[in-house]
């Protein structure tokens, strides 16, 4: 942390000063003195912090695991920042500002309006182009520099009216996941900051001119300072601690030809000066070597997994984006742990205390989301990442009694402290698919197929197949989804039990899942409901009774009380895709025409459906964030789901027809920069000022990893003519 600085002035300077400001205060008294330079910024801690809106439009880091950095963009800025893990966003934004010094001044966020694209199809750099109509056009390309921890952007302004402009830059950290401890300084011609535990520092080629370090939000913000009369007159060298900011003139940048062109270097480190290292090597690489080796080993990456399957071939562009998306969601420094998504949706970005602060939620890691991304990189031939995925969930995230956290951060540590049983028989059927059968693994498969077996319920006395969550994680029941992963977990045991010589326990294993797959519909099934005078399956049962009404509340604002036979979810699918049940299966496709009615979208994209009946976790009518809102108010709705479109494009595979057209719109979900965000707006009315078009990625968590995961699994299973994670130990078993 660095010494406070004092003004260097002699005290006879400092005296004519101090007089000089009694002699004008009357002048003065309504107009902000400038402060001097050397002044420490007298207005913090600043504004609360938060995060910025989930809806990004870009995702990347390098290939090396040299470098611990990710990036993200959003609005036409680099938005969070993650180092030196994935759970830890250590930047708020990163943004360029462009002022005439007179009569406008532009920042990214609030009047460029730029677009965002992958200027190549096979890496993870992007181009963000942005301006000011008839006066200048701002464009910038990102990357992470490969051999070391900064990230780099390179700009270049060009006047379209020959006037000379400005190009300065705003910077927000938020260290360590906590915006409100920081400090800032300048330190020669660049920017320092730290919490001390990690430390930035910012450079620019052509060199900053005039600096300041503020509090985001008062007077010595640059950018408020920048807004009021478009010069950066307030001049701080240092702030903090709390919510800091920083601003700089790039010199010699005024958009006229030989003026153009700038290099933007962000460098990181656990120490000043493991991060001002950082910056200053990768600045003197250069942005064109930082390019080459950056796009060279998402290349080479793209080179070493199968090729893209003749059936992506329509949406190959999307399908790489996916495969590309799926590697960078993985930790270095904690090899196999795939966050769930780089963003920070709704409420989740508000640093709400003991709700969202510290930031976490989609920074941490799911077993059950490690499945689906293990068996999309598996099929898509990264088998060296889908079973570092299970070395990872065994060895580091499993707990002692054989069971998983419901979520952790990338070092294994137990965030959020719900059960949920898919959970803990999705890493029993990933391993067995990716041939981690040996010694050690079983291990811990034993555990988890022990903690299967034996479960029962602490608060109703139910044993499993019972749930004390699902995978919508805010209910508990018998739910055909989570029924299906336990009978495909313990059959995978039983079989990676015989391996290793251990025939009692996959004797009586095997028992237990003939057994719950024999009355799986006896627990799900109803034949009274209200919505069909045919059998279909329900979400859940909260009692084992499907055609009872044992009432339940829905939370996320849903009903106070509902029969539990009028809410549906299509994931009884899982049932068909792991082979429990044959596709054809009479209640099987007496169900599908319901959900369709109950919970499909159509949209100019195509069918998206919705997770369950009176789903609340959405934005408002009008397109509103979400937030935690009373039982009955239903002032929220949850809205289509991508990964719902590819999980039904499986069951058709599964049942031999033709899944293309649910392929393509999963790719056409994507945005501009080729991402995939958790749920599309289904413009139900009245939506008032909806938030989205139909059919297109909202403001929830974007990208969500899942939603690329079922994209490349939904190709390879159309290639392979079945669901590409469904293992014939399974179908074997229950399909003859």
């Amino acid at each position: 942390m660095p010494a406070r600085r004092t003004s260097s002035r002699p005290p006879t300077a400092a005296l004519a000063a101090a007089v000089s400001l009694l002699l004008g205060c009357s002048l003065l008294a309504a107009v902000p003195a400038a402060a001097a330079p050397g002044d420490p910024a007298p207005d913090g801690p600043g504004r609360k912090s938060t995060w910025t809106e989930a809806d990004k439009t870009g995702f990347g880091t390098a290939r090396s695991r040299r470098s611990n950095v990710w990036f993200t963009l959003q609005r036409g800025r680099v938005s969070e920042v993650f180092y030196p893990d994935l759970s830890t966003p250590s930047v708020r934004s990163l943004e360029l500002i462009v002022t005439d010094g007179a009569t406008f001044t532009d920042r990214e966020s609030v009047r460029m309006r730029p677009s965002t694209a992958r200027p190549d199809a096979r890496s993870l750099r992007f181009e963000q182009v942005g301006g000011r109509a008839g006066r200048y056009r701002l464009t910038k390309q990102i990357a992470t520099d490969p051999r070391r921890d900064s990230l780099v952007l390179r700009v270049r302004l060009r006047s379209l009216d020959g006037r000379r402009y400005k190009l300065f830059v705003r910077y927000d950290p938020a260290l360590t996941n906590n915006g409100m401890d920081d400090r800032a300084w300048t330190a020669g011609r660049t920017l320092v900051a730290s919490d001390g535990q990690v430390a930035t520092t910012l450079r620019a080629t052509p060199r900053f001119g005039a600096r300041s370090n503020g509090f985001v939000g008062r007077a010595s913000d640059g950018w408020r300072d920048l807004r009021t009369d478009h010069a950066l007159d307030r001049r701080h060298r240092s702030a903090g601690p709390g919510n800091v900011v920083q601003t700089a003139r790039v010199s010699r940048v005024d958009g006229l030809r030989g003026r153009q062109r700038a290099t933007i270097t962000l460098g990181f480190g656990r120490r000043p000066a493991a991060a001002r290292a950082a910056a200053a090597v990768s600045s003197r690489s250069g942005w064109a070597s930082v390019q080459r080796r950056y796009d060279r080993g998402w290349h080479r990456y793209l080179a070493s997994l199968r090729r893209v399957p003749r059936t992506a071939a329509r949406v190959r562009r999307e399908y790489l984006a996916s495969a590309l998306v799926l590697a960078a969601a993985e930790d270095k420094l904690n090899p196999g742990a795939v966050v769930a998504s780089p963003s920070a949706p709704w409420v989740w970005g508000d640093e709400v205390p003991d709700l969202s602060s510290p930031s976490g939620a989609y920074h941490l890691v799911w077993s059950r989301d490690s499945y689906e991304f293990g068996s999309a990189m598996w099929a898509m031939g990264d088998r060296a990442a889908a079973r570092r995925i299970v070395d990872w969930l065994f060895r580091v995230q499993q707990k002692p009694d054989g069971s998983f956290p419901q979520n952790s951060d990338v070092t294994g540590k137990p965030v959020w402290s719900e059960l949920q049983l898919d959970e803990v028989a999705l890493p029993i059927v990933l391993a067995r698919l990716t041939g981690k059968t040996d010694a050690a693994t079983y291990q811990g498969v034993k555990r988890a197929a022990d903690f299967l077996a034996s479960f029962r319920d602490e608060e109703t006395g139910r044993a499993a197949p019972y749930s004390p969550q699902e995978r919508w994680e805010n209910q508990s029941g018998y739910s055909p989804n989570s029924i299906a992963a336990q009978i495909a977990g313990l059959v995978c045991a039983a079989d990676i039990a015989r391996r290793n010589g251990d025939a009692a326990s996959a004797a009586r294993w095997l028992r237990l899942a003939d057994s719950w797959a024999a009355q799986v519909k006896d627990w799900t099934v109803t034949t009274t409901g209200p919505l069909s005078t045919r059998p279909y399956f329900l979400r859940l049962t909260k009692n084992g009774q499907p055609d009872t009404a044992s009432p339940y509340q829905m939370g996320d604002g849903g009903p106070v009380q509902i029969d539990q036979r009028r809410v549906v979810d299509p994931s009884f699918l899982a049932l068909t895709r792991w082979g429990i049940l044959p596709p054809d299966d009479p209640d099987v496709v007496s169900s599908l025409p319901v959900v369709d009615r109950e919970l499909k979208v159509s949209t100019p994209n195509g069918p998206f459906w919705r997770r369950f009946s009176f789903d609340g976790y959405g934005e408002t009518r009008d397109g509103g964030q979400w937030t935690i809102t009373d039982p009955g108010t239903f002032t929220t709705l949850g809205r289509g789901w991508p990964i719902l479109t590819g999980e039904r494009g499986e069951q058709e595979v599964a049942a031999g027809r033709d899944a293309s057209a649910y392929l393509a719109t999963v790719a056409a979900a994507a945005n501009s920069g080729d991402m995939i965000s958790e749920q599309v707006w289904d413009g139900r009315p009245p939506t008032g000022r909806a938030c989205c078009s139909a059919g297109e990625g909202t403001r929830a968590a974007t990208p969500l990893v899942w939603s690329h995961g079922v994209l490349v699994r939904l190709a390879w299973s159309m290639q392979l003519g079945r669901p590409a994670d469904q293992q014939a130990v399974v179908a074997q078993r229950y399909l003859r």
